[in-house]
């Protein structure tokens, strides 16, 4: 069975659910004023948030990509990544050069994850 919640602008859901597993839909940061480091934590923050409210967390995260705007902003990514993920919990991930996510919006990132137990 596959259960879809989160309805945005009759375009997607956020969150698509099958067999346990969890495929999250793009996240932008809601604070497009800060630099990479603070979009980076914004969006992280969110996904957290999110996987909580569906019975999971960042720990059962199995994979992610992140598009950015800049590939040269990518260690100040990686600072607010590892202030989120536990080493021992750190999931397969992608980042892709992008030309452009809306003003002001640094990065966009999905994720898979497993329903927690």
């Amino acid at each position: 069975m596959i259960k879809r919640v989160l309805p945005y602008e009759g375009l997607l859901h956020e969150v698509v659910e099958h067999d346990g597993v969890l495929y999250i839909g793009g996240i932008v940061p809601e604070d497009t004023s800060l630099d990479m480091s603070g979009q980076a934590s914004d969006v992280l923050g969110q996904l957290a948030r999110l996987l909580e409210g569906l019975g999971s967390n960042l720990a059962n995260v199995l994979q992610v990509t992140i598009y950015m705007t800049d590939l040269k902003e990518k260690a100040a990514f990686n600072a607010a990544w590892k202030a989120h993920f536990a080493e021992a919990h750190l999931p397969a991930r992608a980042a892709i050069g992008v030309a452009d996510l809306g003003p002001g919006v640094k990065l966009e990132m999905t994720a898979i994850a497993a329903r927690g137990r």
